[in-house]
């Protein structure tokens, strides 16, 4: 069998193509076959030669693969790629956006150590910060996100991580990230961010000065509710210091089957987004002239509270709409119960449009006064937009609002 074909293409010179071209052509590793698409390595692990190699792999002086626990053709592939898209020096994928989440924290936090986390956040992240760190001796402390004095008053001597997302979910409120990392910065902490409704089209945290990017890839980067992983991206210090270590041994693996799903899912996440944008747009515009909707929040809508602010810090308003629903709870639930094109589901970011109630799903396990302190009401819902023509989804949606 001949050798793997050389790429034409350099690292270098991918690097300076534009996101589109580099979404299809970066960090391809093709065998020995030439294949043009990108290959499948379903293995656990690699054969050595000889001995000797076996023991210079383990010791980092030979470049090979050793477990796939540890890494994989088809993960290296994915991981680079997504790298080159966000700028980031290196990226790690894992098992879910979740595992991302938890090992971004805690590969570089101690008994000891404090974390500033905004108070909008996903359920399962407040459930880490909230719940989980403290049983290890973190401390931590929840700030209104958009308050950058409140931010700075809760640093402490022992500050050592910032977290957030922007936009939040489901309320779509935006945190200055520039703002926010310069006060993490002169505290000596790393800030944290969650980009998975920006998606990396449409929002560069790393750009703005945070130092670590976690995303669900399960949502938009997979983009049609096959695959669970998510992915950390961060400096090749920090690795070295902090993450590879941690992910090596205590294994939030993704499956390299998982990987390959989501490296080809890239290929498409800029018409896709751009698409489904384009109708979270029009749909937002719609639902505010709704007499049953009390309000549609949108990023790029003018009427948002920090539109300045989406229009400085994101590329576009991305591909979710929340608006509020008259009558609370049993208003909501008539008007989801009687949606045919538009499916209920908690995920997000997918081809097909997608309806959640936060107070009763992704946010349940909170009580009545802390997502009322979130913003989160009993009439609210969440929609994902997707491919659909969006004269279906409005004729669907203005369909369902009769029933309220």
């Amino acid at each position: 069998m001949s050798e793997a074909p050389t790429e034409k293409l350099t690292a270098a010179e991918i690097a300076e193509l534009r996101p589109d071209t580099r979404l299809v052509h970066g960090g391809i590793l093709r065998s020995p076959f030439a294949e043009t698409s990108e290959a499948l390595f379903l293995t656990q692990g690699y054969v050595y030669d000889t001995a000797e190699q076996a023991e210079a792999r383990f010791k980092g002086d030979d470049p090979g693969f050793i477990y796939t626990r540890y890494s994989n053709p088809t993960t290296a592939m994915f991981e680079a790629r997504l790298a080159l898209l966000e700028g980031a020096e290196v990226a790690r994928a894992t098992a879910s956006g979740m595992a991302a989440v938890t090992s971004a924290m805690l590969c570089q936090l101690k008994a000891g150590d404090h974390v500033v986390a905004a108070r909008a956040l996903f359920g399962s992240c407040r459930y880490v910060v909230e719940e989980l760190l403290p049983r290890f001796g973190v401390t931590t402390t929840l700030v209104d996100g958009t308050d950058l004095a409140a931010w700075q008053a809760a640093v402490t001597p022992e500050t050592r991580v910032f977290f957030l997302e922007s936009p939040t979910n489901p309320t779509l409120e935006l945190v200055d990230i520039a703002a926010v990392a310069k006060i993490a910065h002169a505290a000596g902490a790393r800030l944290v961010v969650d980009n998975v409704f920006a998606t990396p089209m449409l929002q560069s945290p790393i750009a703005l000065g945070a130092d670590i990017v976690v995303y669900s890839a399960t949502k938009h980067i997979d983009g049609q509710g096959r695959c669970l992983a998510g992915v950390i991206l961060c400096s090749q210090q920090f690795l070295t210091d902090h993450l590879q270590t941690f992910l090596r041994q205590t294994g939030p693996s993704v499956s390299p089957f998982n990987a390959w799903v989501m490296l080809k899912g890239l290929e498409t996440l800029p018409l896709r987004v751009e698409r489904s944008q384009a109708s979270a747009v029009a749909l937002a515009d719609r639902l505010a002239g709704e007499a049953k909707i009390g309000k549609v929040i949108y990023p790029y809508r003018a009427d948002h509270p920090q539109y300045e602010l989406a229009k400085r810090q994101m590329r576009g308003g991305g591909t979710l709409v929340t608006f509020e629903v008259d009558g609370g709870k049993a208003g909501a639930f008539r008007f989801l119960n009687q949606l045919k094109v538009v499916r209920i589901s908690n995920n997000l970011g997918d081809a097909k449009s997608l309806v959640t109630h936060p107070a009763t799903t992704t946010h349940q396990r909170f009580a009545p006064e802390a997502r009322a302190e979130m913003g989160i009401s009993d009439g609210m819902v969440r929609l994902s937009v997707g491919l659909e023509h969006v004269d279906d989804l409005t004729d669907d949606i203005r369909r369902a609002l009769k029933a309220v």
